[in-house]
């Protein structure tokens, strides 16, 4: 088996061997073709997993089927047969049997001092046979933990571990790791391939090769916000989303009732993450961008505006704003029943205004009021020695004298009314701001051409977090039971708000690269994202060890964290990736990147050719005319070819095996952040990296090999 190491000198320790325990029952039948102490036939071994992951499909398939014959009509009503009916189906989509993706990837052969199996297969999902007998466990199970943790200093009372290696769906190699020895874990080839395959089509999750630090982050308790700072490679959104299927799993109850949240920068990033959950078992996930849930507002608009309205001092204007619509009453509440009247004088409804004020929110305060009123009348109508019931308060409530006096003193609003008058009107929006806006500022947020009525504006992406705002303002925010935010460093402190309000719990997963900020209000620490957040307990931790981009190409691409990052400590990568850079200057930059592309395409693996956005529709045009196929990564698009022209604000959170960036200087020239977003594109190639150029590199980015 090319590329794989066999372990022929390690005694395979099967639960039918020797050295098994009295009493103790296999998890599965493997049987022994070797005497005992003498060493196993490799071939034999081989034989002996390829059948029990013949039975592990087989078992699975037997799973699915039951839950396909099983029927909702058991259900009491027709209300309860819906909802059984939609977890049924849920359940089956949740067994499916994918051919190209391993039921299991590794095995644990136990020291047996517990009433657990001896051996023990970890893979994706559960499998049990028609007995019970559980064929594969979840990779999320507590026993299935040491898979990754262990290690000679600590095995976790596990002798040996073993890695399979696959082709597709077939098992083609083992490999033996001894913790019971006290020696030095030699590298792994399985792993470290199955880290540097060459991939097309959407992100593989991780599970086969979740390293130590990044096992602590995925089962973390969910109570905790944990903040990952992520190097390029390192994994970082895997991590995050493997942490949602595992909280799904240890907390299936309580979170299939509040939901999941995954919260991704673009739809093309949401569709190249689209197939890990799934293919861990967990298909009732949201997965969406920020637009998405604020509402998807485009509206152009200046950056420097865009930039304040995402400021967090956006939020004591907003608040104050909204409650400026309630005014002082000026008259009392005059009510005619029959022939007796009641009146409740205007001191004492100043008083009710006043004392329901701030301390709710706007629309819950408005009924509220209402019912204080009410109930005012109530107190006249029992000192006349009447007996009203609750149903004369409702009426009183929903009264015409009531109603408007609740007009006039506390008036039904939108947010897009209240943000319209905010925008549009300076004396309001100078008596919202008092002195957390200045006279420049005030001057920059107003509209200069106003719409005719807020039904007409046209709202930005900054005005949809305003918009979130004054929404959570007036009623309350729904919460999630978990919530997942990648690139969270390029969000505005209005944005992270919005995001917070849906995770109150403090149940959160927040990824990113201070790095990678390519918006003008990046955050600039962790600790000030979790502040907006509103999660002031949260952990930072950090992964610097990247798995996936090449050495050569990492410590190139890090010759600009001096200038975009400067606190953050250098990348390092596992992979020394001799020859994975090219640096070449052209006179004739189409032919340079056509020919680099034709060089790529007889390479296994996915291409992306990455350039300025205004450079993309030139450079497709120009492959159309050479006759090779390729995609054009919108926003909202899904890649099918294997070659991607990809405009650099798109390129966040992608990777493929050879990355062609032509002209660096454009994309660095192109933004306010541009050295950040050049950053990015350096860093998303996962086997080559080639730059070509016709004008100087930034200087940052010199002293390379040409």
């Amino acid at each position: 088996m090319p590329g794989h190491q066999l372990a022929p000198d390690i005694p395979d320790q099967n639960p039918d061997s020797s050295d098994a325990e009295p009493g103790k029952s296999p998890s599965h039948p493997i049987a022994s073709t070797h005497g005992p102490g003498e060493p196993p036939d490799p071939a034999d071994v081989l034989e002996a997993e390829r059948a029990h992951l013949a039975a592990s499909h087989a078992a699975l398939r037997a799973m699915r089927e039951h839950a396909q014959s099983l029927s909702a009509d058991a259900a009491g009503d027709w209300v309860s047969q819906q909802v059984l009916q939609g977890l049924l189906d849920q359940r089956v989509a949740a067994l499916a049997d994918h051919p190209d993706t391993p039921l299991f990837f590794g095995r644990l052969d136990r020291a047996g001092d517990d009433d657990l199996p001896l051996t023990i297969h970890v893979g994706r999902r559960h499998v049990h046979d028609d007995n019970s007998r559980p064929l594969v466990i979840d990779w999320r199970a507590p026993v299935s933990r040491a898979f990754y943790q262990a290690r000679p200093s600590d095995p976790m009372g596990v002798r040996r571990r073993r890695r399979f290696g696959f082709h597709g769906g077939a098992l083609t190699a083992y490999e033996d790791e001894p913790l019971d020895q006290g020696t030095t874990l030699q590298e792994s080839h399985i792993l470290t391939e199955e880290i540097e395959r060459p991939r097309t089509g959407p992100m593989r999750d991780i599970v086969a090769t979740i390293q130590p630090d990044q096992d602590e982050i995925v089962r973390a308790d969910l109570g905790s916000t944990v903040c990952v700072q992520g190097a390029p490679g390192t994994g970082k959104t895997a991590v995050g989303l493997h942490r949602a299927a595992y909280l799904l799993f240890t907390h299936r109850e309580k979170l299939s009732r509040s939901g999941v949240m995954i919260v991704g920068p673009n739809r093309a990033f949401l569709s190249y993450i689209s197939s890990v959950l799934p293919a861990l078992g967990e298909v009732r996930v949201d997965q969406t961008t920020v637009a998405g849930i604020l509402g998807d507002h485009a509206a152009p608009e200046d950056a420097a505006v865009a930039a304040l309205k995402g400021d967090a001092r956006m939020a004591p204007v907003l608040r104050r704003a909204l409650w400026l619509h309630i005014s002082k009453p000026e008259e009392g509440l005059l009510i005619t029943r029959g022939v007796n009247r009641f009146r409740v004088p205007d001191h004492e409804v100043r008083e009710i205004v006043a004392s329901l004020r701030g301390t709710t929110r706007y629309g819950p305060g408005r009924a509220a009021l209402a019912q204080r009123l009410a109930h005012a009348v109530l107190v006249r109508m029992e000192q006349r020695g009447e007996s009203p019931d609750d149903r004369v308060q409702d009426a009183v409530a929903r009264s015409k004298p009531v109603k408007q006096l609740m007009d006039a003193v506390w008036p039904r609003v939108t947010p897009q009314q209240v943000l319209f008058r905010l925008l549009s009107d300076g004396e309001f929006l100078a008596r919202a701001a008092r002195d957390d806006l200045t006279a420049e500022q005030r001057e920059t947020l107003l509209w200069r051409k106003p719409p005719r009525s807020w039904k007409s504006a046209k709202w930005s992406a900054a005005d949809a977090a305003l918009l979130d705002e004054l929404t959570d303002l007036i009623e309350r925010t729904p919460t999630l039971g978990h919530v997942v935010v990648d690139e969270a460093q390029d969000l505005s402190a209005m944005q992270l708000r919005a995001l917070g309000r849906r995770c109150r719990t403090g149940s959160a997963t927040v990824l990113g690269d201070l790095a990678q900020g390519t918006t003008p209000w990046s955050a600039r620490s962790w600790e000030e994202v979790l502040h907006h957040l509103g999660f002031a307990e949260g952990m930072v931790t950090e992964l610097t060890l990247g798995f996936r981009v090449p050495r050569e190409v990492l410590d190139f691409a890090a010759r600009l964290l001096p200038s975009v990052a400067p606190a953050l400590a250098a990348p390092r990568s596992l992979r020394p990736g001799a020859g994975s850079l090219s640096i070449l200057r052209t006179g004739d930059l189409t032919s340079a990147v056509t020919a680099a592309v034709e060089r790529a395409a007889g390479r296994e693996g996915s291409i992306g050719l990455i350039a300025a956005d205004a450079a993309v529709p030139a450079f497709s045009a120009a492959l159309t005319t050479r006759g090779v196929g390729h995609d054009v990564l919108g926003p909202d698009s899904s890649p099918g070819e294997r070659l991607s022209v990809i405009p650099a604000t798109l390129a966040k959170g992608l990777e493929y095996d050879h990355v062609i960036v032509a002209e660096p200087a454009d994309i660095a020239a192109a933004e306010e952040r541009g050295l950040a977003r050049l950053y990015v594109v350096l860093t998303r190639a996962v086997t080559s990296l080639t730059v070509l150029h016709t004008t100087d590199l930034p200087p940052q980015l010199t002293g390379a090999a040409t």
